[in-house]
């Protein structure tokens, strides 16, 4: 790709995220992500901050037998979230990218939607620090949480 049409994604991918952030609408900000879209991840702004979820969805089934969804997909969900938050709550415009991601698996996630939230829990000049959590009939009973350094 030359230099002119990486120019003109990076504006549009710009231009994309100030309307997703001045309409409201994380949801506009994961349908540019095509990992996303695989997973079926969704967002919206619920009692001023962001929730995230997943429907269920056969293809995320890790373990059948039970069944439960696959933690490769819990884990791409909760980092994928992280970085939303960061790109629709900072003033970020381009993609934050992960420098660390630690993920701890607290109960199985069963074969039913998962929600998750984030927050911003440290923000320097290069680094920002954020915690997600998920679960799914209880916010007070995660089925995982990570912790996530990314560069801005």
């Amino acid at each position: 790709m030359d230099k002119h049409n990486q120019d003109e994604l990076l504006l549009d991918w710009q231009e994309r995220v100030g309307a997703a952030r001045q309409e409201q609408d994380p949801q506009s900000l994961l349908d540019m992500i095509p990992y996303s879209a695989f997973i079926g991840a969704q967002a919206k702004v619920d009692d001023q901050r962001l929730l995230y979820w997943l429907d269920k969805r056969a293809s995320n089934i890790g373990n059948p037998s039970l069944p439960a969804i696959h933690g490769g997909v819990i884990g791409g969900f909760l980092e994928l979230a992280a970085a939303i938050e960061i790109i629709y709550s900072l003033n970020v415009t381009d993609m934050p990218k992960v420098v660390d991601f630690s993920l701890d698996y607290l109960r199985p996630g069963r074969y039913k939607t998962i929600y998750a939230s984030c927050e911003v829990m440290r923000q320097g000049k290069k680094l920002v620090n954020v915690s997600a959590t998920a679960w799914q009939d209880d916010e007070q009973t995660p089925i995982a949480t990570a912790r996530c350094h990314f560069l801005i």
